[in-house]
């Protein structure tokens, strides 16, 4: 069981996650012919590993079973999208909320509420209306799809936060931390700065 956690709805993890990435791509294409601007820079999308999933319903003390897995946890089908701007963030995220068949169910917005250790991001989970039969018997089912939002900047700092944190016999812990925080303050006043310079610019049109 513990091998093959998704069971029989693994191949609807798979058709959600096109799905999604497709209505995404779609809209991205109509704005780019319309406006001009890309507000994708890439997308990475993927079903979590199923080992990992196996590990993460036994470190909740739950069961390691498809329900576990795909109704107490969120995170089974996952997209981050990275944009060049900050605005195209939040203009993603309005999009994404105008998606047929779709319900925010959460979200958190890192953005303007920094973590303290400086990370940014924008985090939202969708239940997805899909064709399919879900782990609740249901048909047309829901499924989960967690997607992240954040700039080419942030996406930098947290690859190399995420590298820094599950090195081991770190003794000098404390001044890697406050200089990643440094560096996530310098590169959100980039962010910033990147905005104000491409407002500029479309006031120019």
């Amino acid at each position: 069981m513990n091998e093959n956690i998704y069971g029989e709805f693994r191949p609807a993890l798979e058709f959600t996650l096109k799905d999604i990435e497709e209505r995404i791509n779609r809209y991205c294409e109509e704005e780019l012919n319309a406006s001009g601007i890309e507000l994708v820079e890439h997308i990475s999308a993927r079903i979590k590993d199923e080992e990992s999933m196996v590990e993460k319903c036994i470190r909740r003390d739950l069961k390691p079973c498809p329900y576990s897995a795909l109704r107490d946890l969120t995170d089974a089908v996952g997209l981050r999208i990275v944009c060049g701007f900050i605005d195209d963030v939040y203009t993603n995220v309005k999009k994404i909320k105008e998606f047929e068949g779709c319900e925010v169910i959460a979200e958190k917005d890192y953005i303007k509420n920094v973590k303290p250790n400086g990370y940014r991001s924008y985090h939202m989970i969708l239940s997805v209306e899909e064709p399919w039969a879900d782990v609740d018997g249901n048909f047309p089912g829901h499924f989960y799809v967690e997607i992240q939002l954040r700039t080419i900047a942030m996406d930098s700092w947290a690859a190399l936060e995420h590298q820094l944190k599950y090195k081991k016999n770190i003794s000098n812990t404390d001044i890697i931390v406050a200089e990643l925080k440094r560096c996530a303050d310098e590169m959100a006043s980039t962010d910033i700065s990147m905005q104000t310079i491409r407002d500029l610019l479309n006031e120019q049109d």
